[in-house]
């Protein structure tokens, strides 16, 4: 089964780096034990280890989980590295991850107020 990752409730990724050896149950006590999350919600969990150009996915889709590895041929991820904690991401956010950039993008056109007319 292949997830459309535009349809999940929450994406969360872990900011740092992760130990990529650990398989499912590993990335689910780090989710469930260090920050106290619930790894059955409709929920996409991102890790990254000490190198740029893989991660890892984990996603309860219901009957198990999915763990899903992808490792970069050209390029790296912009992860975040400066915090321990893990962050929830919009999608747009997760968008430009796996494109490459930033997910803390500088707002190149600001949002309008309503009620100027």
């Amino acid at each position: 089964m292949l997830v459309d990752y535009t349809q999940i409730e929450k994406i969360f990724i872990v900011c740092g780096k992760t130990d990529l050896r650990r398989g499912i149950d590993g990335l689910a006590q780090i989710i469930r034990h260090k920050y106290e999350l619930n790894v059955y919600d409709d929920a996409l969990f991102l890790f990254c280890g000490n190198r740029n150009d893989r991660f890892k996915m984990l996603y309860w889709d219901g009957d198990g989980f999915l763990l899903l590895y992808k490792r970069l041929e050209n390029g790296n991820l912009s992860w975040p590295r400066h915090k321990n904690e893990v962050q929830q991401l919009r999608l747009r956010q997760l968008r430009w991850l796996l494109e490459g950039l930033k997910i803390d993008q500088p707002c190149a056109i600001p949002y309008a107020r309503k009620g100027l007319f």
